[in-house]
């Protein structure tokens, strides 16, 4: 059974209009800059679990060459936090069972303004965005139903003096606000973003009536996903267009075996030409001759700066003097970075005189494991559990490979922070790791995810390395690529051209 377009003439899930917002858009056919409104549940800038954190601190910020761009996000400790006095511009009331709140609006210091919804009940918690050790919060529909909401309710004027023509909304958490525009009989511009397919914001259908999901939304052409609510899903139906972070992963997500349940809507928006692939970027940060958390800053072919770092980690890790490769993991510890696969291939790099060392958090079972890798192995092996940004950037500047052998990566970063340190990559060839590791030039890819295919990259990388002429020049190829955000936001400006329409004649000021 097909997909059918989004109906958006329906009537609203509480029968009445919105109060106090604006009753049309702004006119966009004079407009030199048409307003984003970039809605986020992380951002570098204040609080971060993974990529999505990252890219919302980089991109709307690439965006402003091209338009008024803002962003919105919940109003955690770490966000109120860095601004005690928050100035209110709207109140936005309770609709359903989704609480009011105030709308503040605070200035970074290069200029970027970012909403942030003021409730302390919803979010300001201990533990990150989403939950604590205990789990997922226990009310995160209604957290994020009102981080939806209130992007919509900006859209429609919510605030009196700045309205967003156009919505650019992220993962499940944002997912719902081309819903609710759509169940009021409203068009909105809106591009949707999936950072990770895998997470879909689902809840019971008992939850409808409380975040004001209307009824004869609870259908396939709709919200329903095997009898629950999901969030992404009312993303992917009501959105104008849908991007993933790379464009094999927009491939790969059109197929059953990647694409959580949800492949075949998502072929029906990729044959409507509302599906595209736009791979992420990094900030220029990392950049080894100007970063200053390194123990001595290099440029490329500076190779003895790059060893200063690698024995500072090595130090740091308790590790013995080594001419041998030394290999790193930067990484949530789960399963869907295939840290299993790593664990299994530690063994055979050290028994080839090669070292590892480990940073990040994620299972027990995989900590654990670490752990005793590193008591078994205490010369060669070291673990850190947890992260800090000044080990991460040594290890990346200091390791001379990678090791990378996710299952499935929407995009990934780590593979492009270590190209830029001179850290070549060993990466399973998907998702974004497939467009950004050039096997053999920049890096070593494998196709197959089990341990044989993990284990015949390792070795090439060790044959690679006694190669020193080969080793250098696959070294200086990776620190030339470019991995900056001027790309995608060429891309995102591209698709928000066409979210507008050809008859909205928007223009914006070119760079």
């Amino acid at each position: 059974m097909a997909y059918a377009e989004p109906v958006e003439d329906r009537p609203s899930a509480s029968g009445s209009a919105p109060t106090d917002y604006r009753s049309a858009l702004p006119d966009l056919r004079t407009s030199l800059q048409p307003r984003i409104l970039y809605a986020t549940p992380e951002m570098a800038d204040f609080v971060k679990t993974g990529g999505l954190g990252e890219v919302a601190g980089a991109l709307p910020r690439a965006l402003r060459r091209h338009f008024d761009v803002r962003v919105l996000i919940p109003g955690y400790r770490q966000v109120v936090g860095a601004y005690p006095d928050i100035p209110v511009v709207a109140r936005l009331e309770a609709q359903a069972g989704v609480p009011a709140c105030d709308l503040g609006l605070v200035e970074t210091g290069d200029g970027l303004r970012i909403y942030v919804l003021l409730s302390p009940e919803l979010y300001e918690r201990d533990g990150t965005p989403y939950g604590n050790a205990d789990g997922d919060f226990g009310d995160n529909d209604l957290r994020f139903a009102r981080l939806s909401l209130a992007a919509a309710e900006i859209a429609l004027g919510a605030d009196p003096a700045w309205a967003a023509d156009l919505l650019h909304l992220n993962d499940w958490q944002a997912a719902l606000a081309p819903a609710y525009l759509a169940w009021r009989g409203l068009r909105v511009p809106s591009v949707l973003t999936i950072h990770n397919l895998a997470y879909q914001g689902l809840f019971p259908r008992d939850n409808l009536a409380r975040l004001g999901v209307p009824d004869h939304a609870f259908q396939m052409n709709g919200v329903e996903f095997y009898g629950q609510l999901s969030f992404l899903k009312a993303g992917l139906y009501y959105a104008s267009h849908v991007t993933t972070v790379s464009e094999t992963y927009a491939r790969e997500i059109m197929t059953p075996e990647s694409g959580c349940g949800l492949d075949g809507l998502i072929r029906t928006r990729a044959q409507q030409g509302r599906l595209a692939g736009i791979i992420n970027g990094i900030d220029e940060s990392w950049d080894p001759r100007t970063d200053p958390h390194l123990v001595t800053r290099f440029e490329p072919d500076d190779w003895k700066g790059k060893r200063a770092n690698a024995e500072a980690v090595r130090r740091q890790f308790g590790l013995a003097v080594s001419r041998g490769p030394l290999f790193a993991i930067v990484s949530r510890l789960v399963h869907q970075k295939g840290i299993d696969l790593s664990i299994q291939a530690a063994e055979s790099i050290v028994q080839e005189g090669g070292q590892l060392v480990v940073i990040g958090q994620g299972e027990s079972r995989f900590e654990d494991a670490l752990r005793g890798l590193a008591r078994k192995h205490p010369d060669a092996v070291g673990v850190h559990v947890g992260f800090q940004e000044t080990d991460a950037r040594r290890m990346f500047a200091g390791s001379d490979f990678l090791l990378m052998p996710s299952r499935f990566e929407p995009c990934g970063l780590a593979q492009m922070y270590a190209q830029r340190f001179g850290s070549l990559p060993i990466v399973r060839r998907t998702g974004g790791l497939a467009d950004t590791v050039e096997d053999g030039v920049t890096g070593f890819t494998f196709s197959e995810g089990s341990p044989k295919g993990f284990g015949s990259a390792i070795r090439r990388a060790f044959d690679t390395f006694g190669q020193k002429k080969r080793f250098n020049a696959m070294r200086r190829t990776a620190m030339a690529r470019s991995f900056g955000w001027d790309g995608a936001a060429t891309h995102y400006a591209a698709l928000y051209a066409r979210a507008f329409g050809n008859n909205a004649a928007v223009r914006w000021r070119a760079a």
